[in-house]
C-alpha cells in the first residue's frame, strides 16, 4: 500500500490531501509508544467522510494511521492490543477485517504540507456542499421531488463532515466527538423527515416536476466535480489521485440517479421513480448518521 503522511488530522478532505492514503502521528496523549503495526480492511470506507469517522474512532488510541481508500484499508501504529483497535473500528458498522499485525518498526515520516491551503480547500468544500443543500432542499420542496430533497440531504451530510473537520482543528477529541454527534443527530432527524415526505407523497400523490429534478441534479453533479477538482489540487499522483475519483463518483452516482429518475418521471407520467430514488439515497444518509452516532459508544 502506498502511503503518505501528515502530522495532524484536519478531517475528511481537509487532512493533508483530503481522504488520500495518509498517516497521522501523535493522535492522542497517553497513547504510549507504538509497539504494533496492524492493517485492517474496512469494506464500507470508500470516501473521505468515512475515513474521518475511522480517524475519530481511533483518536487517542493510535500513534499513526495510513489510509488507502482504493483498497479500503487502514494501517494503524498502536500500543493497545490489536483486538481493541479492531473492536473500535468494528463499532462503526463499516466492517473490520484484520489483514495482518506485527511489531512496529518506527512511525512513518510526515512530509511537509501546506496547512493554510488545505484549510482554505476545506472551507470551499464546506461552502459548496452547504449551498447545494439549500438549493436542492428548496427546489425539492417546490418541485415536490423527494429525490432532490434526498440529494440535498446527501450534500448536507458531506457539509456536516467538512464542518466538523474544520471545527476540530486544534480542539480536543471530546469536543470533536460532541460536534460530530450533533451533526449526526441533525442528519438523522432530516433523514427521518425525508421518509415522512416520501410516505406523504405516496399516500396523497405529488405533482413532481421532472425538468426541475434533472436541471438541479445536473447542477449538483457539477458541484461534486468542482469538489473533486479542489481535492485534486492537494493530492499526490498515482493511487491517491485515482482514489479521489472513486469517492467523488460515489457522490455523483446519487446525482445521476436523480437525473435518471427525472427522465423516468417524464416518460411514465408518474412520480414513483422519484419516490424510489429518494428512499434509496435516504437509506444511505440515515446509515451514515447512525455510524456517526455509534462513535464513542
Amino acid at each position: 500500500m502506498s502511503e503518505s503522511t501528515s502530522g495532524t488530522c484536519k478531517g475528511a478532505c481537509g487532512c493533508a490531501a483530503a481522504g488520500q492514503p495518509v498517516a497521522m502521528a501523535a493522535l492522542g496523549a497517553g497513547a504510549g509508544e507504538a509497539r504494533f503495526r496492524s492493517a485492517f480492511r474496512v469494506d464500507d470506507m470508500d470516501c473521505p467522510a468515512e475515513e474521518h469517522l475511522v480517524r475519530m474512532a481511533l483518536d487517542g488510541h493510535a500513534q499513526a494511521l495510513a489510509f488507502d481508500l482504493m483498497a479500503r484499508s487502514v494501517t494503524v501504529w498502536h500500543s493497545l492490543p490489536a483486538d481493541d483497535i479492531e473492536a473500535r473500528i468494528a463499532r462503526l458498522g463499516m466492517g473490520a477485517e484484520r489483514l495482518d499485525s506485527g511489531p512496529a518498526d518506527g512511525l512513518p515520516v510526515a512530509p511537509a504540507t501546506d496547512a493554510a491551503a488545505e484549510r482554505r480547500a476545506l472551507i470551499w468544500l464546506l461552502a459548496i456542499n452547504a449551498v447545494m443543500f439549500v438549493i436542492e432542499g428548496l427546489a425539492g420542496w417546490w418541485a415536490e421531488s423527494t429525490g432532490l430533497l434526498a440529494d440535498g440531504l446527501d450534500m448536507f451530510a458531506d457539509a456536516a463532515v467538512y464542518g466538523v473537520a474544520l471545527y476540530a482543528v486544534g480542539r480536543g477529541a471530546a469536543l470533536q466527538l460532541r460536534a460530530a454527534h450533533l451533526a449526526g443527530w441533525l442528519q438523522l432527524a432530516l433523514g427521518i423527515g425525508l421518509f415522512g415526505r416520501v410516505i406523504h407523497h405516496m399516500l396523497y400523490g405529488s405533482a413532481t416536476l421532472a425538468t426541475a429534478m434533472m436541471g438541479i441534479s445536473a447542477l449538483a453533479l457539477a458541484a461534486n466535480l468542482g469538489c473533486m477538482a479542489l481535492i485534486a489540487r492537494h493530492r499526490h499522483g498515482g493511487a491517491h489521485m485515482k482514489a479521489s475519483y472513486i469517492f467523488t463518483a460515489n457522490d455523483a452516482l446519487a446525482n445521476v440517479g436523480v437525473i435518471v429518475a427525472g427522465l423516468l418521471v417524464a416518460w411514465l407520467g408518474h412520480p414513483w421513480p422519484d419516490w424510489v430514488i429518494g428512499s434509496l439515497i435516504g437509506v444511505v444518509v440515515v446509515g451514515g448518521a447512525v455510524r456517526i452516532l455509534r462513535m464513542g459508544s
